[in-house]
């Protein structure tokens, strides 16, 4: 059927602000839906209220409303639609692009009556269907129909239901709350003891105070199938994804492997038509779907965990790992189209109407910041508690595993043999039993100590075959350590590198040669890195987009062009302290230099981002931000430069290797940036300009920093160089604190100098981003904080424009901004922040390069500031060639958003390292607004050391 005609103008529903269990895979579908609807015609409107994301950028929607998702914003906007004359009539809302947030807005709306009221139709879900697959009770009784699998399980509104409920079925149970994402309020009780506080805090999480009490088939394997369906019921599966780890971790924290690797052909055709007939049950609607499953390992009995109607965060995996972008199609399905009248966007010859095939693996792996939390609960369970999540692309799983081990942003050069392993016996199997964080390096450490691969196949309940990939790897190394670098035998070498290692790694194993010795001596014995092509086909069509990840082969796919070409490093994974806001700017520094006649190529390796869409840049390489494969890539495109302003302190940190290697740094040059980053010489630099900053000295160990904070005098704060997002900053208050705080900094972070100011107590804290162009320097915007100095500024509530400063104070900060942008000759972007105390402004740090604030100061004030820096950087254009017109009525509030509530354990106090996920805007006619006076009322509540 073709598309519908009488849909012209769409709704989409956004996913609000990132926090854990629902982060940016939602701008991934929600951008990709966007522009896929406005290839059809269709005017396309936005509601979100998350500034840092592209999908609430210009170049996505027709029309953005930065709004608070409620029903009632919803309704204000079909209101303005059917009011205006410039504006067209919402036809239909597309609620499957963000997550749990929009599915619950769309049914609360439906409830209330508003899309019947607007004859708003509602494309690509039924909301029966959401219904069927939320209520936790209706599920189980359409699979028990069907002749579905479930665990045994019973359904429980209040504290008497829920006691019975386990008494019948017996323990270990799991709970589940209806309506809720990434695992909220659901957990396992494995006692009677434990029970009461898991049902209460299951029945709270639910918004209809409901869970299903479930037998848990703790360590049987867990699977999840990607599915899309036309309206014609024409069904394809897209991918089969693995979770490594068994069931008892949400999926969402588990490692997962595509396609499945340990799968009978046989269980995988039963999985097959069960996820078919389980989509076709659930109601009439096109769409992508995602359905997870269990497999008991003994008998390859199936039972069906959840299924949900709409795209979610494996399904922008799915989309990354196969090339087929699941959203883009879907919401073409949504729209009235089936899959065999829309061509598949990679091959550009076939169509959409094909499942595609992978010849190589894939693994993520998720990103935790427990460090963030003091005092959590570190153990994975049912309840998500990963932040990000990186994935990694190879010729086998083992190659893929140990990339994405470097792609992690967690100091590991692979899946060990990198110095960071645990030679504590009892530590390693403690860790393999109470999975966390790094329970994968942990299984590594037990093999390398002689733990029988069954002893820990008993205790994970991991899949044999993985372990005897890695047990290969323990093999290697052995075999390695009989030689020195100059008598490695070739093929043995290339074994090596196609088993994932990296040139750091094989240094380190064996000892005594550096990194840049092992990679000459691999170049001499004419071991390259190859670049293979993502094409959905396995090569059986020819593919016509450049995506490529790297591998250790015979042919190189990627044949780079003569054109003048850029290369834009990515963030990696997202962590609190480098979140969307990056990709965002990674995103407009694509798009501009582009529109500056660059050929532009992306570095990244982040399923869940819009950098990583295979259609954003002119060629994406799916790799490692990690040195050596960035420095391959250069050397096979031969770029003009390399842009590391734009992805973090990821990619800021390879500009001192990238220039050593005389690779233009586009922009600001590393010499000026590192000034910035080294908190001493920037000190000295303020100082040469004449600009108050407080009182400081560095330290190399705790004596040293006890005297630095007897000489400033206390409180001080204390601080690693070389980092972003606050990490390992706090404010202490005696030598013995000070002591304990230094000995830990140096602990985690060997090599680094400390930092001691004198903090500024009770201060006002504000900041000022700008653009230079070498000669003249524009103020993007200043922004006051509501919070007091010592609350790191990602998790202030922040005012656009100041609020309360007098003037004096306001001019100070122009003027200083204006002096460190000439002094470190800055081009392109420059973030300040300062502390005010008595009407004096003290700078307390600068940043060359893209910040978390930028994205929000360019959606408030509705002016493309990152794509007028990227050319600037570019040297293409200066500011007197863009005329800035700032639209902003009354005042912008940057709102930060916390994930508490996945760490009860946890106290809410904030200080000088940042905890917040995410943000949200929020904009006010007046100072007089209650929202804002209660925020200022407020304001130093959780203020802590």
């Amino acid at each position: 059927m073709p598309k519908d005609t009488s849909i012209r103008s769409v709704l989409i529903i956004g996913s609000g602000p990132i926090i854990i269990g629902q982060a940016c895979e939602f701008d991934y579908a929600g951008s990709q839906a966007a522009l896929s609807l406005k290839e059809e015609g269709i005017t396309v409107s936005i509601i979100n209220s998350n500034p840092a994301t592209i999908m609430t950028d210009k170049v996505i929607g027709d029309h953005v409303y930065l709004r608070p998702l409620t029903v009632d914003s919803i309704e204000a906007i079909l209101q303005e639609h059917i009011n205006s004359t410039d504006l067209p009539r919402i036809d239909a809302v597309l609620p499957t692009m963000g997550g749990q947030t929009a599915l619950n807005l769309c049914v609360e709306a439906s409830e209330r009556g508003v899309w019947e009221k607007y004859g708003v139709k509602v494309v690509g879900v039924d909301v029966a269907a959401i219904e069927k697959t939320e209520n936790r009770e209706s599920f189980r009784q359409l699979m028990v129909d069907i002749g579905v699998g479930v665990a045994p399980s019973k359904i429980a509104n209040s504290f008497l239901e829920g006691k019975e409920a386990a008494q019948e079925i017996g323990f270990p149970l799991v709970i589940r709350p209806s309506y809720t994402l990434g695992g909220s309020g659901g957990g396992f009780v494995h006692k009677k003891e434990e029970f009461d506080a898991a049902l209460k805090r299951g029945l709270e999480a639910s918004p209809t105070h409901e869970v299903l009490v479930e037998q848990a088939v703790l360590g049987w394997k867990e699977y999840e199938l990607e599915l899309l369906r036309d309206s014609n019921d024409n069904v394809i599966i897209i991918c089969s994804i693995e979770n490594f780890d068994p069931m008892g971790i949400h999926t969402g924290d588990s490692i997962t492997v595509a396609p499945a690797m340990t799968l009978s052909d046989r269980c995988y055709q039963d999985m097959r038509n069960q996820a078919i007939k389980m989509m076709r049950a659930i109601g009439t609607f096109a769409g992508g779907c995602n359905v997870q499953f269990s497999v008991n390992p003994a008998n390859d009995d199936i039972i069906a965990i959840e299924i949900n109607p709409r795209v979610s965060r494996s399904s922008a995996l799915a989309s990354k790992a196969t090339g087929y972008p699941i959203a883009k199609i879907a919401a073409k399905l949504a729209i009235g189209y089936n899959l065999d009248e829309i061509e598949n966007q990679i091959t550009k010859t076939t169509s959409a109407y094909f499942e595609p095939t992978l010849d190589y693996v894939i693994v993520k792996i998720p990103r935790w910041n427990f460090d963030k939390f003091k005092g959590a609960n570190k153990e994975l369970g049912l309840q998500m508690k990963s932040v990000g999540e990186v994935m990694a692309i190879g010729r086998t799983f083992i190659e893929a595993l140990q990339k994405a081990c470097q792609s992690l942003e967690i100091s590991r050069a692979g899946l060990g043999a990198d110095g960071r392993q645990v030679r504590n016996i009892e530590e390693i199997m403690d860790g393999l039993e109470h999975a966390s964080w790094n329970r994968l390096f942990l299984i590594k450490d037990a093999m390398t100590m002689g733990v029988p691969l069954e002893s820990i196949r008993k205790v994970t309940k991991i899949d044999k075959w993985f372990l005897n990939q890695i047990q290969d790897l323990v093999l290697l190394e052995t075999e390695l350590k009989r030689y020195s670098l100059n008598n490695i035998p070739r093929d043995f070498f290339f074994t090596l590198k196609q088993k994932g290692f990296s040139d750091i790694q094989i240094a380190w194993l064996l000892g005594n040669v550096t990194e840049d010795e092992v990679y000459d001596r691999r170049k001499a014995l004419g071991i390259n890195r190859v670049y293979k092509m993502v094409d959905t086909c396995a090569a059986e069509f020819p593919a016509q987009t450049p995506y490529y990840y790297s591998s250790f082969d015979e042919e190189n796919e990627s044949i780079p062009t003569e054109n003048k070409k850029v290369i834009v490093l990515g963030s990696g994974p997202n962590r609190i302290g480098q979140g969307i806001e990056f990709d965002y700017s990674c995103v407009h520094g694509l798009l501009a230099a582009k529109e500056s006649g660059f050929e532009a190529i992306m570095v990244n390796c982040n399923p869940e981002t819009v950098s990583t869409d295979f259609n954003m840049a002119d060629k994406l390489y799916f790799e490692p931000v990690f040195w050596e494969h960035v420095r391959e890539i250069i050397e096979l495109e031969k770029p003009v430069g390399v842009i590391v302003q734009l992805g973090g302190q990821t990619a800021l940190k390879m500009a001192e290797k990238l220039s050593a290697l005389g690779v233009k740094i586009i922009g600001t040059s590393f010499e000026n940036m590192d000034i910035a980053e080294d908190r001493g010489r920037f000190s000295d630099l303020l100082k040469e300009l004449n600009i108050p900053y407080p009182k400081y000295g560095v330290a190399e160990n705790a004596e040293e920093a006890i005297v630095v904070a007897n000489e400033v005098g206390y409180p001080v704060l204390v601080r690693p160089s070389y980092v972003l997002g606050g990490q390992g900053m706090s404010i202490v208050i005696n030598d013995e604190d000070l002591e304990k705080a230094v000995v830990k900094l140096l602990g985690d972070l060997p090599g680094n100098r400390v930092l001691i100011d004198h903090f500024l107590d009770r201060a006002e804290e504000a900041e000022s981003d700008s653009i230079s162009d070498g000669d003249d320097v524009h103020i993007i915007g200043m922004m006051e904080h509501i919070e007091p100095a010592g609350i790191h500024s990602g998790d202030s509530f922040a005012v656009l424009p100041t609020f309360s400063l007098p003037e004096s104070v306001t001019k100070a900060m122009e003027e200083y901004s204006i002096k460190i942008a000439k002094a470190l000759d800055v081009r392109g972007l420059l973030n300040i922040q300062f502390a005010i105390k008595d009407e004096k402004v003290y700078v307390i740090e600068a940043n060359p390069r893209a910040s978390r604030t930028v994205p929000f100061i360019a959606k408030a004030y509705d002016v493309p500031y990152i794509n007028i820096a990227a050319k600037i950087m570019l040297g293409v254009a200066k500011l007197k060639d863009f005329t800035i017109e700032r639209k902003l009525k009354g005042y912008a509030i940057k709102e930060p958003v916390f994930s508490y509530d996945k760490f009860p354990e946890v106290t809410k106090e904030l200080g000088p390292e940042m905890k917040s996920t995410g943000e949200a805007i929020r904009f006010i006619k007046d100072l007089e607004d209650p929202y804002f006076r209660k925020l200022y009322k407020d304001k130093s509540m959780y203020l802590s050391k």
